[in-house]
């Protein structure tokens, strides 16, 4: 009787069974790029408001347009801009930013950014000349 271990069949078995298993990792993998692609970061979104319109209200309805409803919207605004500009900040996917660049109004969309100042007495640990 010949060994079970060496039958091209148990062969061909276990290579389905390992190509089974690489395309599953593979599967994940894409599914973790997708996820990283769509994470939601800090934008700043200005508008154009129309004459007399209330700021946050017209804030508030150009996002519920992309985010489905205005309480969706004002959950994920961080702040509204009034006074140098009109606009506001809200935590935005990448394709929540696409679409938002096609509604009426909308100027321009940039990602947050934080700068730390390094000037004359301050020091990049923030002590004191």
């Amino acid at each position: 009787m010949r060994n079970i271990l060496s039958s091209p069949l148990v062969h061909l078995l276990l290579l389905s069974l390992v190509l089974v298993l690489m395309a599953e990792e593979r599967g994940a993998t894409s599914a973790s790029e997708i996820e990283k692609k769509e994470e939601a970061t800090v934008h700043i979104v200005y508008v154009d408001r129309p004459e007399g319109a209330d700021p946050e209200e017209f804030h508030i309805r150009t996002l519920g347009s992309v985010l489905g409803s205005e309480e969706a919207a004002k959950g994920a605004v961080l702040y509204h801009y009034k006074s140098a500009a009109s606009g506001f900040s809200a935590k935005l996917t990448p394709s929540q930013v696409e679409e938002l660049k096609k509604q009426p109004g909308v100027l321009q969309i940039v990602p947050s950014q934080t700068y730390q100042l390094h000037g004359p007495g301050a020091r990049p640990r923030g002590g004191a000349v």
